[in-house]
């Protein structure tokens, strides 16, 4: 007799799990015990208190004006009002955070993949290029923004000195930009140091992948008479895409949310042109005491990177290829 999904009745072991189970609508339920719930409960509390509290503080204090010092007040939509309309600091920081986001990852993604590819061949030496593509990854950004802040220097600056010896070299007069206090150059000294900060995680992540490219493809590919470019093309990148579209996601959040490059070693300037939208929000909070209208802020990046991981989730059935089995 089948049993009804409010019978409690306890029924002999899954055949092919051995775990004890129930018949619930015609499958099998695993037999869940109280104790799972006692060990989850430490972590549930963390997330309540300092994860769920936390982004339901930041959404009412988005609704009032609050300045740490006085009682909140309450002006309903009038901070989103005045961000989308009428502030045009807003719209600049908004537009510096979608250019290095337009460059900074797609930059990120094709340089990685192709370093990975050239590490991922036999050589003397492999283990230690490896590392050394790894190693400003866990580079304090702080130290390494205030190195590259050197490095850009127009007067003594490492990239200056070399452009002008080129310029010896080659007869030609360079004359280096003023990196940081540039309108213009000042965005790509950002994208730069970005890129070299994380562009190892992106080899090692595609090392990952190219790795578990089954053998089998290739020789196929060779026996067709395939290039290299045609190999890489139709069977390397076809295989990472699901890794592909893993790293589009996370680098793309933490674009739109790139702070301490900016902070360190142009604090923002020259004219805002390297402000961020996280930055923005530092500034309104911390250093104006508009917490409301920084709550505010914070939830339209939200809202921003939410929907850009919808569209790219929706898309992803159009270019991603999973293997028989996965997807």
């Amino acid at each position: 007799m089948a049993l009804q999904p409010h019978d409690q009745t306890r029924t002999p072991e899954h055949p092919s799990t051995g775990v004890a189970a129930r018949r619930w609508r015609g499958g099998w339920r695993p037999s869940y015990q109280p104790e799972a719930y006692v060990f989850l409960l430490p972590s549930l509390i963390g997330f309540l208190l300092f994860t769920v509290l936390p982004v339901l503080g930041a959404l009412v204090l988005s609704f009032v004006n609050w300045n740490l010092l006085s009682p909140p007040k309450f002006v309903g939509v009038a901070n989103y009002v005045e961000l989308l309309t009428r502030d045009a600091i807003f719209r600049t920081v908004f537009g510096n955070t979608l250019f290095f986001t337009i460059t900074v990852v797609p930059l990120q993604l094709a340089l990685g993949l192709l370093l990975a590819v050239a590490l991922n061949r036999p050589m003397r030496g492999l283990t230690i290029y490896r590392t050394i593509y790894f190693m400003p990854v866990v580079t304090t950004i702080v130290a390494a923004a205030l190195v590259f802040q050197w490095m850009f220097n127009r007067d003594f600056g490492i990239i200056s000195a070399a452009i002008w010896k080129l310029g010896e070299w080659t007869g030609v007069p360079l004359t280096p930009p003023d990196w940081l206090n540039s309108t213009t150059w000042a965005r790509w000294a950002v994208v730069i140091l970005t890129l070299w900060k994380n562009i190892g995680f992106t080899i090692v992540i595609y090392l990952a992948a190219l790795q578990a490219v089954p053998q089998d493809l290739y020789d196929a590919a060779d026996v067709d008479g395939a290039t290299a470019w045609q190999r890489f093309r139709n069977v390397t990148v076809p295989m990472v895409s699901p890794t592909t579209f893993f790293l589009l996601v996370i680098q793309m959040i933490g674009a739109f949310q790139l702070f301490s490059e900016a902070f360190v070693m142009t604090n923002g300037g020259p004219a805002q042109a390297t402000m961020t939208i996280v930055y923005y929000i530092y500034q309104n909070a911390f250093q104006f005491g508009r917490m409301g209208k920084a709550a505010a802020i914070a939830w339209i990046l939200f809202a921003f990177i939410f929907a850009c991981t919808f569209v790219q989730t929706r898309l992803q059935r159009r270019w991603v290829h999973y293997e028989a089995g996965e997807g």
